[in-house]
């Protein structure tokens, strides 16, 4: 049951203090909190009056750094194969690859000194199948739900979307980056129970890129991902494949998480000191899976590979590194290459962002190089002293990317990313534009019109902010004054604004939205007329309330 209360969003207090209390005196920021509101419309939240406060696992959880490293060789996913051709009525002239993938309980062992763990995944595997298609060769996705009809994490039914009256299991896939009419997105809405399927159409007309799949059902959409619910699809081009870039079995995924782990190879999934509202703000892990192992090793030749970065995690962002200083060469980022190859020591990846990079293990034939997250070995690469010719390359240039002119957009828009908060300023619910998932439409570009968003963080996180269907720029980040802001909704700017650095010049489906900062974006909203969303990528933020939809209407002609 929810009951109405007095609109209040404000920017958490121990938060704020926590990155900025240094600023002010602690009576001035009083002052600026109570004055916080959220928008003017009345909003409803839980019946709980306090945030909820972290539970202690009732279960020995596994210390990961007790377990021997690398002695699992790094799983590969599998490519997915076609079951066979079908017909559809946007292609009267030709059959198009059908694929089912079957959503399946398994278990799997993370470590070769663990019990197997139970999971979720696409035809039993986590990560899924990898789909592999050409730009202009459209398919079609029979996604069924095989899973059982209790799920074994703790949902919370205060949940919009997650009542005690909606299936406990429900899934709908959505395939991050995808552009896709708005039938086969995977609408938060349309999850499905057990036993029964959705068939999607996917165009696949858009730039080479590493995009992935994942489960979306409203209000579990963490608990389903946690589970083990992803995989990667990837798009490929003809002026991509003519750069040369290491391809077939020196191109590979590789897929980044983190989770808790019990003694007993269960996964733990952090829940509330309330048995009836079990949301958490936050879920972090303490064990890196790359691929679903932990702590893997791969055999590799002293050569140029391709590695595509993707981080799945629920919350937490990865810091990567190579030992021996051995660079990264960034060659693309969410959507597809970059300008050109970007020489970096450290890749830094939030939640759902992904990074297309090329190692050149050649000078180290006979050693071993690691995989770092922070200053933690999480994968080792061997490299062995024989190899094959490797007649890839790494051009000067890889692709033009045209930037969007800010001037040429048709309106630009304002977007808050908040919190409805407790008398203490803890995180109840997070909130986009002070406003709920079932609040009205708000956001209604045109077809092939242009427009500019700009975040205004009033939160004291950063939020990788994801748009369905479109691609997008980074336009750029500036301070503001949350003062200001929450006297009477000025954006009162106190610095200069900051350029997105080389690695956010290319197109992007996911952005961090620094704290204290309005991050704004560009896009040309291309795709078909529909109901979409837009989200914070933290899939705990996303299920209680951080995501709304968005109406593309038709294009206006005459």
């Amino acid at each position: 049951m929810r009951i109405s209360l007095p609109p209040f969003m404000t920017l958490s207090r121990r938060r704020f203090l926590r990155g900025a209390g240094s600023l002010v005196a602690a009576y001035t920021l009083a002052d600026a909190l109570r004055l916080a509101r959220a928008d003017t419309m009345s909003m409803t939240m839980p019946a709980r009056m306090t945030a909820p406060t972290l539970a202690a696992p009732k279960e020995p959880l596994l210390n990961p750094t007790s377990l021997t490293r690398f002695v699992d060789r790094l799983p590969i996913p599998p490519t997915a194969h076609a079951a066979g051709k079908r017909a559809h009525p946007a292609y009267p002239d030709r059959m198009l690859p059908y694929y089912r993938m079957e959503m399946r309980a398994f278990k799997a062992r993370l470590h070769r000194d663990l019990p197997a763990t139970p999971l979720w995944g696409y035809s039993g595997l986590s990560p899924g199948p990898t789909i592999d298609t050409m730009r202009g060769e459209p398919l079609l996705i029979d996604w069924v739900n095989a899973l059982p009809t209790q799920h074994f994490l703790p949902i919370d039914h205060n949940l919009h979307g997650a009542e005690r009256s909606q299936p406990e299991v429900r899934v709908v896939t959505h395939v991050h980056g995808a552009r896709v009419p708005a039938a086969s997105d995977g609408y938060p809405e349309d999850g499905y129970a057990p036993g029964h399927s959705a068939l999607y159409h996917y165009p696949s007309a858009q730039d080479a890129a590493t995009l992935w799949y994942h489960d979306h059902a409203m209000g579990i959409t963490r608990l389903n991902i946690y589970a083990g619910l992803f995989g990667t699809f990837i798009v490929r081009d003809a002026e991509e494949q003519a750069l040369g870039l290491p391809s077939g079995d020196f191109d590979l995924p590789l897929i980044l998480c983190d989770r808790l782990i019990a003694k007993d190879g269960q996964l733990y999934y952090p829940v509330s000191d309330d048995p009836s509202a079990p949301w958490v703000t936050e879920c972090h892990g303490n064990a890196v899976l790359c691929n679903g192992k932990l702590y893997p090793y791969l055999d590799v030749e002293p050569r140029r590979y391709r590695l595509r970065l993707i981080n799945v995690a629920n919350t937490s962002f990865f810091d990567l590194s190579l030992s021996h200083e051995v660079p990264f060469k960034q060659i693309g980022s969410d959507q597809g290459l970059l300008p050109v190859p970007l020489t970096r020591s450290r890749i830094e990846l939030y939640p759902a962002e992904r990074a297309d990079v090329v190692v050149d293990f050649s000078d180290m034939a006979g050693q071993s190089v690691q995989l770092h997250h922070r200053s933690e070995a999480i994968m080792e690469f061997r490299v062995h002293d024989h190899e094959r010719r490797d007649t890839s390359a790494l051009p000067a240039t890889l692709r033009s990317i045209k930037r969007i002119d800010p001037a040429s957009a048709v309106r630009d828009r304002v977007l808050t990313l908040g919190e409805l908060d407790d008398a203490n300023g803890n995180a109840m619910a997070m909130l986009l534009g002070g406003k709920r998932w079932s609040d009205p439409v708000t956001e209604d570009p045109r077809q092939n019109s242009i427009e500019t968003w700009s975040f205004v963080n009033l939160t004291g996180d950063a939020h990788p902010i994801h748009l369905h269907l479109v691609r997008f720029q980074v336009i750029d980040r500036r301070p503001f004054d949350l003062f200001a802001w929450n006297a009477d909704r000025t954006l009162k700017f106190t610095g200069p604004a900051q350029l997105p650095p080389p690695h956010e010049a290319g197109w992007k489906d996911t952005v961090r939205a620094d704290p204290g900062m309005v991050t704004r974006i560009a896009m040309h909203f291309e795709g078909e007329p529909g109901r979409y969303v837009w989200h914070c990528h933290f899939l705990e933020h996303e299920d209680n309330d951080m995501m709304r939809p968005y109406q593309l209407l038709p294009e206006q002609t005459g």
